[in-house]
């Protein structure tokens, strides 16, 4: 019987540690959104609360999906070390500003992903990419929005404002 590793083209080494790399950058993610929802429950910002457990949840899962599919090709996934992250916050604002600089720093970490690829001619991971660049332009657009919403609502209505937070979403149109 034939050894079907061998059939197959490994991963080139610098996406495979790129891809380790994006793995950690995940999961401090999502130690920084469990963060942030603690800071907000602890502070009576019930929605955002509910925001943040649910954005933490999803940076855990973009950073798995990387760990399997190195798995599935042949490559070894790195469960990473995750530094301690910040716990108090001087604001609720503080706090989505903090979150949009945290998608753009992914936004280009997987775009730096993307160049690595292509100058590999690593056309598999480059199309695995895609979905995640989707996934960023949604993030940044919703952080974004967030932070609008402060410049909109009088400082002393800031419970009316974290209910309104909840409720922003992607709507798919935004760059069309």
């Amino acid at each position: 019987m034939k050894d079907l590793a061998r059939l197959r083209t490994p991963i080139k080494e610098s996406v495979e540690l790129a891809l380790n790399q994006q793995i950690q950058m995940e999961m401090v993610s999502s130690s920084r959104y469990l963060a942030m929802a603690g800071w907000c429950d602890r502070n009576g910002f019930d929605y955002s609360a509910g925001f943040f457990y649910k954005q933490s949840e999803e940076e855990r899962e973009h950073a798995m999906k990387f760990f399997h599919y190195l798995n599935d090709q042949g490559a070894t996934s790195i469960s990473p070390e995750i530094p301690p992250v910040q716990q108090e916050f001087d604001t609720l604002r503080s706090i989505y500003e903090g979150a949009l600089e945290q998608e753009i720093a992914v936004t280009d970490s997987i775009n730096r992903i993307v160049a690595i690829c292509r100058r590999e001619s690593d056309f598999v991971t480059e199309e695995l990419l895609k979905w995640y660049i989707k996934e960023q332009m949604e993030e940044e657009y919703i952080a974004r929005r967030c932070i609008e919403l402060f410049g909109q609502i009088p400082a002393d209505q800031i419970f009316e404002l974290d209910k309104q937070l909840s409720e922003v979403s992607y709507d798919g149109n935004a760059f069309e």
